[in-house]
């Protein structure tokens, strides 16, 4: 194993993986039946354009250690910033000491060590880069916004670099993980004027990327900032021609990429172990039965290469994984952490995830996404007589136990006789995951991922996710809109 102390936050403390080792064998004599240790550091800036002005420049620094024992089903956990020794000997004793002296050793010993696969750079752009950089690239954004066309009154935009170093140890592994996370990501809004009507729109995206990537990677042959900032001005003269959408029972045809938070809202969260342990999911005892058409494949994947929501490692040290939750139609697995597939007698799939180290792992998603078809693009479209195009998603709103979701679109349009007529505003899909699921008549081949801005919530943590799917085609959807 690599030396932590050359690579990692303990390069400024009197500490070192022996430390760590240490602290865990307080654990293990104190019968725990389950305990780790999570150390990390986050550093994050943050600069933002508005009216070719940089008006703020912001950075954030944090670094602590979570401290978490299992004993008798119950959890103990405590939080610290301050990385010494003696503390977080102290913060381990009492941890041990707060759950009864009896245990079950529920949790097994694993004696075989892993080594962690890449899957994104390790490069910190925080340090590695100048601001003037930075400041150039949003300038460079609000220069490209505003040639696009002159009802662009203001472009408002946003860089944020992230890089986070992580440490975890558990006792039920003779290995310590490590991993750095990195995290670049823009956000571009662009408002536009015609006739006294003003109208938004939005665009941006970034992953677990290089600073140059922003200006070297491409999207259709366009780097990538010149493809966002253009994208926001498209999308908000879009809105400018748009007309009221009708309301009633619609055909729905999904556009490719950010429409797959459809999959991961109304269909992920409800395969998360916690949900399907406690019986409060849409899914739970539905293991091998049909959940949706036949043609549907879901899976969640954090080894994508530089996505947002990739990661080498989980946040209990468990290496990520490929884990198909959906095939063809049939349910096959859920998402877990290590409690909840301990108490379910499974695995951990490498979802354990946390916000930070103040925050207990709970399951959570990575890349979700559907798998392509055999179907095109064009010919689904041509399939529909009268119904929806929605290409992008502004929100939504998701019951775990029911399935019942709302999703509102950012942008939409009307589709007649097999042929896109014109944009429409105001359209809200309504429906439940598994109900939808099973309609999907047509996917397409055109898979993609979103563009890399996605942040998913659950009990009051926030982590970087990504989605994705090709197009799809839904035979019936109840549509909210202004008939």
């Amino acid at each position: 194993m690599k030396n932590i102390k050359k690579n990692f936050l303990f390069n400024k403390y009197d500490f070192n993986e022996n430390d760590i080792f240490f602290l865990l064998n307080i654990m293990s004599d104190s019968q725990v039946d389950f305990g780790d240790i999570y150390f990390q550091s986050k550093q994050q800036e943050v600069w933002i354009l508005d009216n070719k002005i940089i008006k703020k420049g912001t950075y954030f620094f944090d670094e602590g250690v979570g401290i978490r024992i299992v004993k008798n089903f119950s959890t103990s956990f405590s939080y610290t910033n301050s990385i010494k020794l003696e503390n977080l000997i102290n913060c381990t004793n009492s941890v041990c000491s707060m759950l009864p002296s009896k245990s079950n050793r529920i949790f097994k010993k694993n004696l075989s060590i892993k080594n962690n696969s890449y899957f994104y750079t390790n490069i910190n752009s925080i340090k590695k880069y100048s601001v003037e950089k930075k400041i150039y690239i949003l300038n460079t954004i609000d220069c490209i916004a505003r040639k696009q066309d002159v009802r662009v009154i203001d472009v408002y935009a946003t860089l944020t670099c992230e890089y986070e170093e992580i440490v975890v140890g558990s006792t039920d592994n003779d290995f310590i993980s490590k991993d750095i996370r990195p995290l670049i990501n823009v956000t571009i809004c662009v408002i536009v004027e015609q006739n006294s009507n003003r109208e938004k729109g939005y665009s941006g995206g970034g992953g677990r990327l290089k600073f140059d990537d922003l200006i070297k990677k491409k999207i259709n042959s366009e780097k990538l900032i010149d493809f966002w900032a253009k994208e926001a001005v498209r999308i908000a003269l879009v809105a400018l021609s748009a007309k009221l959408s009708p309301a009633g029972l619609f055909p729905v045809v999904l556009g490719s990429g950010w429409p797959g938070i459809v999959f991961h809202e109304a269909v992920g969260h409800g395969l998360e172990g916690d949900f399907i342990r406690k019986e409060t999911s849409i899914f739970s005892k539905k293991i091998g039965q049909e959940v949706a058409s036949n043609l549907c494949t879901i899976v969640d994947d954090g080894t994508l290469i530089d996505c947002r929501g990739s990661i080498n490692i989980d946040d209990e040290g468990t290496s990520s994984q490929y884990n198909i939750l959906i095939k063809n139609g049939i349910l096959k697995s859920f998402l877990q952490d290590k409690l909840n597939a301990h108490l379910m007698h499974q695995k951990s799939t490498g979802n354990g995830r946390r916000e930070s180290y103040a925050c207990l792992p709970i399951p959570r998603m990575t890349n979700t996404y559907l798998l392509p078809g055999i179907d095109k693009r064009e010919d689904i479209i041509l399939s529909v007589e009268e119904g929806i195009y929605a290409v992008n998603f502004s929100g939504g709103q998701v019951d775990i136990t029911s399935g019942n979701f709302v999703f509102s679109t950012s942008e939409a349009y009307m589709i007649k006789n097999g042929k896109i007529i014109y944009p429409i505003k105001g359209a809200t899909l309504i429906g439940s995951g598994i109900d939808v699921m099973k309609s999907i008549s047509m996917v397409g081949n055109d898979l993609c991922m979103d563009s890399g801005l996605g942040i998913c919530g659950k009990d009051g943590q926030n982590v970087p996710v990504s989605v994705g799917q090709p197009t799809i085609k839904i035979n019936k959807l109840t549509i909210g809109g202004i008939s």
